[in-house]
């Protein structure tokens, strides 16, 4: 089953007020938030989409966890991977493709940036053990030699800094508005 548009702003309606896994914002915060970094970064319309909806597989229903994270339950929901049937009607790679390898892209950041670890957030540590771990040499390179892997990691790094309480962004509708620019014809 396809989502549309208006599916997706309803999804941000019923979930978007819950906690974001173990950080002090919102699911809606989050993202809009990652969205509000994408554009501050010169990013196209079709990355500033998927930061928008990178996590929203967190958000289907029965997915969404309000009072405790599927890593702390030893649980990685795949949310990279879930949403992806839901959006392919709507969106082509350049939004797909980002949002299903930002998980990855974690992994990647870990094996080439000494630094990138230390950066993490205790879930996020926490859930790259359950993803699979840090990339070896041969996987990292795999990895950014993949179309839309170097997005993938941009998306991933405005995802990490998408944790601020009480930030101020644009609200849903101003992101929205790039829907239009990215959907397939």
């Amino acid at each position: 089953m396809a989502l549309t548009l208006d599916d997706i702003g309803l999804l941000f309606e019923r979930h978007g007020h819950t906690q974001y896994t173990g950080e002090p914002v919102t699911q809606l915060e989050h993202a809009l938030q990652s969205a509000a970094l994408a554009k501050e970064d010169g990013a196209p319309a079709g990355l500033i989409v998927a930061s928008l909806l990178h996590d929203l597989g967190h958000m289907l229903e029965g997915s969404s966890q309000q009072h405790d994270t599927p890593t702390m339950a030893g649980i990685d929901d795949l949310h990279q991977y879930r949403i992806l049937p839901f959006l392919r009607p709507l969106f082509g790679d350049e939004v797909l493709a980002p949002i299903a390898m930002h998980v990855d892209a974690k992994r990647y950041l870990c094996a080439t940036d000494a630094a990138y670890f230390s950066m993490l957030s205790e879930d996020s540590v926490r859930s790259l053990r359950l993803q699979g771990g840090i990339f070896d040499e041969e996987q990292a390179a795999a990895f950014i030699a993949r179309p839309h892997a170097v997005d993938a990691v941009r998306l991933r790094r405005w995802d990490d800094l998408a944790k601020k309480a009480g930030h101020p962004t644009p609200d849903y509708a101003h992101f929205s508005g790039y829907f239009a620019q990215c959907l397939k014809s």
